[in-house]
């Protein structure tokens, strides 16, 4: 049995159904009281989120995503970038992405183009 086919007997249960034939239930049977009926559903919505594929977990943004920038980062930044400082080492010391720092750079100057921003540091 498949936790489709479970759900589906459960959710006619807590309708007051009977799975197979589909009649109505017997009144004042087990499946009629209120609490019942409750734990029917909610075992129904259960099973029914149990088989759904997993969802993806958020990504970790760093500290400063999205944060503005100050001109005294800027300046570090530039002075960092033309010291040699990897594009992974300029993501760690500023908290920001690399499309952060590849704005960055462009926006003062320093590169034409985001994409002179190799793409071998992870993407946060």
């Amino acid at each position: 049995m498949t936790p489709t086919e479970a759900q589906k007997i459960i959710e006619a249960l807590a309708q007051g159904l009977d799975p197979i034939s589909g009649a109505s239930l017997p009144e004042g049977g087990p499946c009629s009281q209120p609490q019942v009926i409750r734990a029917l559903f909610l075992a129904a919505k259960i099973l029914g989120e149990s088989h759904l594929p997993p969802s993806k977990p958020a990504k970790v943004l760093p500290e400063k995503a999205g944060a503005p920038w100050k001109p005294e980062e800027d300046a570090q930044l530039l002075h960092e970038f033309d010291n040699g400082a990897s594009i992974a080492q300029l993501m760690a010391l500023h908290q920001r992405t690399r499309g952060s720092i590849a704005s960055r750079l462009v926006r003062l100057g320093r590169i034409s183009e985001r994409s002179e921003v190799n793409d071998d540091t992870p993407p946060y």
